[in-house]
């Protein structure tokens, strides 16, 4: 049996967790521990634990932050309302919002009035829908999954708009668009796509591997829409069977029975650590021939918060 491993690229993390996770460790080295973040910086439990042992305190909300302190905001975005309360609180902010992020609530923002019902395609709940949904409170109705689309029933006499959350899945997506336009030819696109090209990349790299896989492993956290995504990927393009693992250390022995080609990948918001302490892993079972399967080439850096930016250079 020759034992091999199919390597996604691209992979891991994506320009916007990157600055994110900059954002907060410079955070800790111009202002000092503790520094609070709102909600998880980025969806993934190695880098929260991480950081947290440098001094950073996470919380749900911003009245949970002391009078004055610094907070960061997540790369996942605040509606305004809690800009509003961090003003309120005197809170010196940093906010961390991925800039692809930034884009849909701006389009939002565009779209929002009266006359104007905003379909927003994406997860109840997931901290970027809240975000996005908050810049128009009343005049952004969230799709979440083709069911909804079938049946939501928008505003009558209102015109229609759709937009989503960056972390979907690319095919699903378009499903519930196609749903959509069907039952409302009428309703209007966004000016641009609004998946994020990371998200894109990712599951195009899992597609070019799956048919071949026999077990597709992608490290990524429960919390993170685009890890749990590449799973579901993976298997509608022919994966025999596939797993969502934090740590190596998650993988069950019997994953690998008969199995011969495994494929790896990882969520956007997971460090190459992790990547690599799995390659690892694999290679103690006898998996050691790994080949980088790539199908895309990402260069797209993101200016730190421009607050941040501001204290650097006063701090030269």
């Amino acid at each position: 049996m020759s034992r091999r491993v199919l390597l996604a690229a691209p992979r891991g993390y994506c320009a916007g967790v990157d600055r994110a996770v900059i954002a907060v460790e410079k955070s800790l080295e111009l202002y000092g521990a503790p520094v609070y973040v709102r909600k998880e910086i980025v969806h993934n439990k190695h880098v929260v634990s991480t950081l947290e042992k440098r001094g950073v305190i996470f919380v749900n909300e911003t009245d949970e932050v002391p009078e004055g302190a610094t907070v960061v905001f997540s790369a996942h975005g605040v509606s305004p309302a809690v800009h509003e309360q961090a003003a309120a609180r005197n809170l010196k902010t940093i906010d961390a919002t991925c800039p692809l992020v930034t884009k849909v609530h701006n389009e939002v923002k565009r779209f929002a009035d009266d006359e104007t019902e905003i379909l927003l395609i994406g997860h109840i709940g997931h901290e970027e829908v809240e975000g996005t949904a908050g810049e128009a409170p009343g005049k952004v109705r969230v799709v979440d999954g083709l069911d909804e689309a079938r049946t939501i029933i928008p505003t009558p006499g209102k015109k229609l708009v759709w937009l989503t959350q960056t972390t979907l899945s690319v095919d699903e997506t378009m499903q519930s668009v196609a749903i959509l336009k069907d039952r409302f030819p009428e309703i209007a696109n966004p000016p641009s796509d609004d998946i994020c090209y990371a998200t894109q990349n990712r599951q195009e790299a899992i597609k070019a591997i799956a048919p071949q896989a026999d077990l597709v492993i992608v490290v990524g956290s429960t919390n993170s829409s685009n890890s749990v995504r590449l799973v579901e990927v993976a298997l509608e393009y022919g994966a025999k069977a596939a797993y969502l693992v934090d740590y190596a250390t998650e993988v069950k022995d019997e994953w690998f029975e008969g199995v011969e080609v495994i494929g790896v990948t990882s969520g956007a918001s997971v460090p190459e650590i992790l990547v690599n302490d799995l390659l690892k892993h694999l290679d103690e079972h006898g998996y050691s021939d790994v080949e980088e399967v790539r199908s895309s080439e990402e260069t797209l850096l993101f200016a730190l918060p421009k607050e941040l930016r501001a204290d650097l250079k006063a701090a030269k």
